[in-house]
C-alpha cells in the first residue's frame, strides 16, 4: 500500500459581502508521498516526475527556489523553523495535466518519526505568477483528528479582497477523507468561506485512466473558473483592489489554535459545518 492516492471531491466558495457569491466545482486533488515519486514515475503509465506526460508533478510548480527538489524544499522549511527533518512529507495538490497546472493552494503535510503531524506548509499562488508560503507548526502534545490554524493574510490573491484579512483553517489531514475549511475574516467580520472536501481513492493505473477520461482538462478548468467567477463578481459591482508591491519575505509563520479557547463561536460553528 502506498500513501500516495487520489481525492476526488468538491471545492466550494461562499462570499458573504459586499455581495453574496457562491460556487461549487468538482475537482480531484492528488496526494503525493514525496518519497514515493520515483516509484510512481516507474510504475504508472501516463505519469511522470519532472518530465512531460498526461499527468506529471514538477518541482518547478512548487517550492520557492528554482532547481530545488520538493523533498529538499520541505526539509529546509522545517529546519528553518527549528523542526527536525520530517520522516514523511505528503503534498496535496493538482498535478500538471497535458503539461498545464495551476494550484491556488497546495499543502505539504509533514510528519515526524512517530507518524504525528509536525507542520503544515500552505503554499498559495496567485494568477500573477507569485507564490507565498504559510508555515504552521503543529504541537505533538495536542494531536487531534482535526486541527485549527490561523495566519494573517500578507499575500495578494484575489483582486476583489483587501489585504487586511486573517485566515482561519480547520484541517482534517489526509486519511479516508480529507477536508480543508478556510474562513477569511476582515475587521468587520466574516468575508469568505472556502472548503475542499473529498474521499480517498487508490492511485492505481486504472484510477489514473479513469481520472483522465473523467476530467481531461481539469487544471485548465481551474484557471478558467477563477476568471469566470471574477467576471461574475465584477458584474455584481464588487470593487477591484489594486495589487500592492510584492513583499520581500515569501514565508509567513502561522500558529495552531485551541478551538475552544480562541475561535469565536460564530467562526468555530462556521468551520465545523463543513467537516464530517
Amino acid at each position: 500500500m502506498m500513501n500516495s492516492c487520489l481525492y476526488p471531491g468538491t471545492v466550494m466558495h461562499h462570499r458573504f459581502k459586499p455581495r453574496v457569491h457562491r460556487f461549487v466545482y468538482r475537482v480531484t486533488a492528488w496526494l503525493f508521498d514525496l518519497d514515493e515519486l520515483p516509484v510512481l514515475d516507474q510504475q504508472l503509465t501516463g505519469f511522470s516526475y519532472n518530465a512531460p506526460n498526461l499527468f506529471s508533478l514538477c518541482d518547478a510548480d512548487h517550492g520557492l527556489e528554482p532547481g530545488q527538489s520538493l523533498r529538499d524544499f520541505a526539509d529546509e522549511i522545517n529546519a528553518r523553523h527549528g523542526l527536525p527533518r520530517p520522516a514523511r512529507v505528503e503534498l496535496l495538490c493538482y498535478p500538471r495535466i497535458l503539461g498545464y497546472a495551476f494550484n491556488p493552494l497546495a499543502i505539504y503535510f509533514c510528519y515526524n518519526t512517530a507518524g504525528q503531524l509536525q507542520a503544515t506548509l500552505h503554499q498559495v499562488s496567485n494568477t500573477f505568477g507569485q507564490r507565498h508560503l504559510y508555515v504552521i507548526p503543529a504541537e505533538p502534545s495536542r494531536q487531534q483528528g482535526v486541527r485549527y490554524q490561523q495566519a494573517d493574510k500578507v499575500f495578494y490573491v484575489s483582486p476583489f479582497i483587501d489585504m487586511d484579512c486573517r485566515y482561519r483553517f480547520r484541517i482534517l489531514p489526509p486519511a479516508e477523507r480529507v477536508s480543508v475549511a478556510i474562513r477569511q475574516t476582515d475587521p468587520e467580520g466574516v468575508l469568505l468561506h472556502a472548503v475542499f472536501s473529498a474521499e480517498r481513492q487508490p492511485l492505481s493505473q486504472r484510477g489514473l485512466w479513469r481520472q483522465f477520461l473523467a476530467m481531461p482538462l481539469m487544471t485548465v478548468k481551474v484557471m478558467a473558473a477563477i476568471h469566470w467567477e471574477a467576471l461574475r463578481l465584477w458584474l455584481k459591482g464588487v470593487r477591484l483592489v489594486p495589487r500592492p508591491p510584492q513583499r520581500a519575505a515569501r514565508i509567513t509563520l502561522g500558529r495552531m489554535l485551541d478551538a475552544s479557547a480562541t475561535l469565536t463561536p460564530a467562526i468555530s460553528s462556521g468551520l465545523k459545518k463543513e467537516l464530517p
